[in-house]
């Protein structure tokens, strides 16, 4: 939400850099791309491959105009330079249902979510979004390892009105980092899918701001858009 709307909505009342203090990054969960098991491709060179071939002829569908499951199959098409064919849906749960009854051949879906339809056979995971490999899935390729640069992940952060004290943010990114190296905190965040993310506010800005920048990017040559 931070790093995306800003360039999706045409007016939002809030500015993520100049309204909020980022505190501290906090876990992060990969998206995969998965397809039905009908579809030719095993694997995202097959995929490029194929798609490159004929161009808006495979469809990805996703949770709807500029969702990150979107905008991951934007920046595929961008980074691969290839096109593939948008097909939004209201909602990930409709999306995915016509990617098992083989209506629309792939989407992106958070790991969590598709884990035991993979591990079912009733979809093929092709790679995951994020930078490396998940330890959630190891055998899963990431998708970087074929698009060199290739990284989407969904993540979540405390932040703070912009304003508050020095002295109450630099506490309350000390207290995340206390917690966080909790191993109970970290089982029941890995339960879910998500992995710990850390670091200093400093970092943390240093992320947001290169999301910001990457999802703009994203968004313009997507062309999408959201009154």
């Amino acid at each position: 939400t931070q790093a995306i709307n800003p360039s999706l909505y045409r007016s939002i009342p809030f500015d993520p850099i100049k309204d909020f203090e980022p505190i501290a990054p906090v876990a992060t969960v990969p998206n995969v791309l998965v397809v039905n098991p009908a579809f030719p491709a095993k694997s995202m060179s097959e995929l490029i491959a194929m798609a490159k071939a004929k161009p808006d002829y495979y469809r990805f569908a996703s949770a709807g105009n500029g969702t990150l499951n979107h905008l991951l199959g934007e920046m595929l098409n961008s980074m691969a330079a290839i096109k593939l064919e948008h097909v939004p849906y209201k909602g990930v749960a409709p999306a995915l249902n016509d990617v098992l009854g083989n209506q629309v051949p792939m989407a992106f879906a958070s790991l969590p979510s598709v884990l035991a339809h993979i591990k079912a056979g009733k979809v093929r995971a092709l790679g995951v979004s994020s930078a490396k490999r998940s330890p959630f899935a190891p055998d899963i390729p990431a998708i970087s390892e074929t698009v060199p640069g290739y990284s989407g992940d969904l993540w979540v952060g405390l932040f703070a009105v912009r304003g508050t004290p020095k002295d109450v943010t630099q506490k309350l990114a000390a207290t995340m980092q206390t917690a966080l190296a909790d191993k109970t905190l970290r089982d029941k965040l890995a339960a879910q899918g998500a992995e710990v993310l850390t670091g200093t506010p400093q970092q943390f800005s240093t992320m947001l701001r290169g999301d910001i920048d990457k999802w703009a990017k994203i968004v313009k040559q997507s062309g999408a858009q959201v009154d």
